[in-house]
């Protein structure tokens, strides 16, 4: 009895090794990563935060960026807007404006500071005509002479009808109206100031001394002008060279037209080289 009792311990003493055997193989141990690991996979992660922020940043830049040249071309478009607007407002009041308008306006500007400067000039004692010529230069001097030739040029007689033409307009244009004898014309005559066909007014008009005087010196400066004026005769540069000076040219066209049908022949003759 006591052989069979010993088997039956062994047998309970090697069953208890398997039984905690099989307990600790259904909980396995938990296995930690090495420390290198560990250190190699957070540093990565820093890294990719770092490169996302940097990556939202340059975006948030461009897109500032791109908010900032909207908002200078929005702001460029309204500028546009407004001088368009200013620009047909304009040209709409141009277009209701007479059409020499410019040149009225300059017109008047340039009287305008004319009597200023007159006015300036009267306060001064100073004599008007000779200040303006001192302000004035020579090139400018001449190109208003030749503008005036142009506008009014002298083609010499052709006419009697349009010479007398000419000195009705030279005569109208030196005329200065003097208001203050209009005024007192007006007041002596009266009603027949303005004549109908029952005033008999003619022959009652007494001309004044100063009236005579202007005329007279007119009438002076006639008879100068027409001593000093001679006709313009056309220069041909084709013509044959005769003489040796202008005094000399003179004498031989005086000659030629007193005497060059006699000397036809001569002259020929000496040109051919067959005169006797």
């Amino acid at each position: 009895m006591n052989c069979s009792a010993e088997p039956t311990k062994a047998t309970s003493a090697s069953s208890s090794p398997q039984h905690s055997i099989h307990s600790t193989t259904q909980q396995p141990p938990v296995i930690q990563p090495p420390a290198f690991y560990s250190s190699k996979k957070t540093g990565a992660g820093v890294s990719a935060s770092v490169s996302d922020e940097q990556t939202e940043s340059a975006a948030s830049q461009k897109r500032e960026e791109r908010l900032r040249k909207f908002r200078e071309l929005h702001f460029k478009r309204n500028e546009a807007r407004n001088l368009n607007h200013k620009e047909v407002v304009e040209e709409d009041k141009r277009l209701k404006l007479p059409t020499n308008w410019e040149a009225k306006k300059a017109r008047l500007e340039w009287e305008l500071m004319t009597d200023e400067k007159k006015k300036e000039c009267a306060a001064k004692g100073e004599d008007y005509d000779r200040v303006k010529l001192l302000e004035i230069s020579a090139e400018d001097a001449e190109r208003w002479e030749r503008k005036k030739k142009k506008k009014n040029p002298d083609p010499g007689f052709s006419g009697y009808a349009e010479a007398q033409l000419r000195q009705y307009q030279r005569l109208t244009k030196q005329i200065k109206p003097d208001m203050d004898g209009y005024e007192r014309q007006r007041e002596q005559c009266g009603e027949d100031f303005h004549p109908t066909s029952n005033s008999l007014i003619h022959g009652t008009h007494v001309p004044s001394k100063e009236g005579i005087d202007r005329m007279v010196e007119d009438v002076e400066k006639q008879i100068e002008k027409r001593a000093k004026y001679s006709r313009r005769r056309a220069y041909n540069d084709d013509a044959d060279i005769d003489y040796i000076n202008e005094r000399n040219a003179k004498f031989n066209k005086k000659a030629e037209r007193f005497y060059g049908k006699y000397t036809a022949e001569i002259k020929q003759n000496l040109e051919r080289g067959t005169a006797v």
